[in-house]
């Protein structure tokens, strides 16, 4: 299976009234149910008309009040020029001036800001104001970090500062949330239903022209455009432009059926190309965005590659079908199921591995901790196995693994999310994906882990220490280092000697509660 890769640039946001920015794509996906919603003030729906539109004024017209403009602000670093102020040749300027140092004027080596703005486009999803827009329409120009502030205009004027609930760089998707009430708003629809050559229409807020509406048809479908596993856009003709992204693309009968997210563009205009995440696509990831504020997804432990035809044909294939196993994880839910580098993996979860339907898509939305058939081929045999999913790491981890840096509780850094408990003896960090893998918990186990233990301490004594995981201390949930740190610290200041915690040891089945005294703590 070959896939098309094209450099493209983000149909996004330029910056206000100057250059417009571009981004580099990424992306996606899994599956949900759409949550209810309020009928008296959903955006109404209409029949489709037979044939061509007459006109889209109708349509455009009851939804245009459900699409937002969004504007953000962030503190970017100013570079300094070569022979600029602090450069080496003006500080000897200034110094055979007789002038103080650069650092003396403003009060260090601190790099001089300015606040850069950008626009984008969103839509809301829900009367009490919740939005959906693009994750790099709201993220730093690091790429990784939120910008500082969110403001969203709607189409009668008024303005909300907007808070960001989630980000999804996979399928570049984030959710926001204004404080208001009865707010118009449009729902998902079913984009699986699409047809290359349906109408489609795109509202949205191109080089800041707030409410532009422009109309085309479905060019593709199922378009892999980058390196990212999950892309399946939707291709259109509609005129998407910058600022155009996190925009809603509409169905004739009102539905949002994509999120207008890129385009190509050889110019930086555009010239008929653009691409939607699809509906079926952005509902599960904006669902899980707005009850726990990120996105969870199956992971099997393979690196992956297509079949072409010239595998197909030295694997004894009539055609390039599924996708084959280049590398398989050490202690991951493949290696465990028995999956072996070479092998073809042809279905997961009775789902056929296609161009359309590729593995990781299929993985991703299978259900973290369910145990699925996998159907492969080996040696030109069909082979079928059971295979227990797992969470997929974050990008971070799997970049780290990639280079050889797996962060788990035998190869931690200084980077590592941990926090000190002096007075119980302790270090704790954080319960990562591969640390849960390497202890085999199970995935109801939530809490910190026991990274170090001091050997004279009560802890360690009652057998706590590494590898033990603190669900609770006094009856109190555990999600972070710092947070359990803290609650050790308020149990401290409050004049206890002990805490209860809720801890699984490595030789428990299950957590039980144990009581440890604290010690006085560390002198500085």
């Amino acid at each position: 299976m070959t896939n098309a890769r094209k450099a493209l640039s983000y149909a996004t946001a330029g910056i206000l009234f100057g250059g417009a920015a571009t981004f580099a794509l990424q992306v996606p996906g899994v599956a949900q149910e759409e949550a209810p919603q309020n009928t008296e003030q959903a955006v109404t729906q209409a029949m489709p008309p037979s044939g061509a539109p007459m006109s889209f004024a109708d349509l455009a017209e009851r939804l245009q009040p459900a699409v937002v403009n969004i504007s953000t602000s962030q503190q970017v670093e100013i570079q300094r020029m070569p022979f600029g102020r602090g450069s080496p040749l003006d500080e000897l300027f200034r110094r055979f001036r007789g002038d103080p140092p650069t650092q003396d004027d403003d009060g260090g080596d601190e790099p001089e800001t300015r606040e850069a703005t950008s626009l984008g486009s969103g839509f809301v999803i829900s009367p009490d104001g919740y939005i959906v827009t693009n994750n790099h329409v709201v993220t730093n120009q690091n790429g990784t970090d939120p910008v500082d502030s969110v403001t969203v205009t709607l189409t009668d004027e008024r303005e909300y500062e907007a808070e960001i609930i989630g980000r999804d760089p996979l399928t570049d998707l984030a959710l926001l949330k204004v404080q208001a009430e009865g707010l118009p708003y449009v729902r998902f629809g079913n984009s699986e239903s699409v047809r290359v050559g349906d109408w489609v229409v795109a509202i949205g807020n191109p080089f800041g022209l707030g409410g532009s509406v422009t109309a085309g048809i479905v060019s593709a479908l199922h378009r892999n455009i980058s390196p990212n596993p999950y892309d399946r856009y939707i291709q259109t003709d509609a005129s998407i432009n910058r600022g155009n992204s996190g925009g809603p693309m509409f169905d004739l009968q009102g539905n949002v059926i994509g999120i207008n997210t890129a385009i190509f563009s050889p110019t930086g205009g555009n010239v008929g190309i653009g691409f939607a995440v699809p509906a079926s696509q952005a509902k599960p990831v904006i669902e899980q965005l707005r009850t726990i504020g990120r996105v969870r997804r199956g992971y099997l432990g393979v690196s992956i590659q297509n079949v072409d035809d010239a595998l197909a044909a030295s694997f004894g294939l009539d055609e390039d079908v599924g996708e084959i196993v280049a590398n398989v994880e050490p202690g991951g839910p493949a290696d465990e199921a028995g999956i072996q580098r070479g092998d073809i993996i042809l279905s997961v979860d009775g789902q056929a591995v296609t161009d359309d339907n590729n593995l990781s898509t299929i993985v991703a939305g299978s259900g973290i901790g369910r145990t699925v058939p996998v159907e492969l081929l080996r040696n030109g045999e069909r082979v079928r196995l059971n295979a227990t999913l797992a969470e997929r790491p974050t990008q971070e981890e799997l970049a780290a693994a990639a280079r050889g840096e797996s962060r788990d509780l035998n190869n931690r850094s200084d980077d590592d999310n941990e926090a000190r408990a002096p007075t119980l003896g302790i270090t704790l960090t954080e319960l990562t994906p591969q640390i849960r893998r390497q202890l085999r918990l199970d995935d109801d186990i939530q809490g910190v882990v026991v990274a170090e233990a001091s050997a004279n301490s009560d802890a360690a004594s009652k057998g706590i220490g590494r590898g033990s995981v603190i669900v609770e201390i006094n009856r109190q949930a555990t999600r972070t280092p710092a947070e359990a740190a803290a609650i050790v610290e308020r149990a401290r200041e409050a004049g206890r000697d002990a805490v209860a915690l809720y801890v699984k040891r490595p030789t428990d089945a299950q957590p039980v509660y144990i009581g440890v005294e604290m010690s006085a703590p560390e002198e500085d």
